[in-house]
């Protein structure tokens, strides 16, 4: 059965960016089980509005956006959930299983304790190696308010990790 050529765009774009598009949805939430759900979600939605999307000038971007928008929802929810959790049934604290690599555990919890916007910029900035101009487009923002964010966002995990994980971090060596 032939595709149409809608569907073969689709299709193609789909298999050249879902990887990423999880990845992406792992380092901003993670949640490993989640991340290959929160990028079939986006893709779902992009599928049902692919007439105006492949015409996009910067499609990958506007994946990544909605990615991050469903990622931030999914936090969002999480955190709420708890909270309801904390309240009503639990008021000991959790316990966590000792690391199995530290280093890496040490920069997703340091990434996780900042706020999602200065993560998101770090994450796609660091991790996923984009320009600043790209990281504005996929998440809606300035350039300018991307190079804030992600400044304030490595100080902080420069206080939080140590001057030495920050800059191994920043220069690419990434948290899997």
């Amino acid at each position: 059965m032939l595709l149409d050529d809608a569907s073969a765009e689709f299709h193609d774009f789909f298999e050249r960016h879902y990887a990423e598009l999880s990845r992406l949805a792992h380092l901003l939430t993670g949640e490993t089980d989640a991340a290959d759900d929160l990028a079939a979600d986006a893709l779902v939605a992009l599928w049902q509005r692919w007439d105006r999307f492949r015409t996009a000038h910067h499609p990958l971007a506007y994946a990544r956006g909605v990615v991050a928008n469903l990622a931030r929802e999914r936090i969002r929810s999480a955190v709420r959930e708890r909270r309801r959790v904390a309240l009503f049934w639990s008021r000991s604290p959790v316990e966590v299983e000792p690391p199995d690599v530290a280093a890496v555990l040490d920069v997703r919890a340091a990434l996780a304790r900042l706020p999602f916007r200065k993560r998101a910029c770090v994450v796609l900035r660091h991790a996923f190696d984009l320009s600043e101009k790209d990281t504005a487009m996929a998440l809606g923002i300035s350039v300018g308010t991307v190079k804030s964010q992600t400044s304030k966002a490595m100080a902080e995990l420069e206080r939080t990790l140590g001057l030495r994980a920050a800059r191994e971090l920043a220069q690419g060596r990434r948290a899997r």
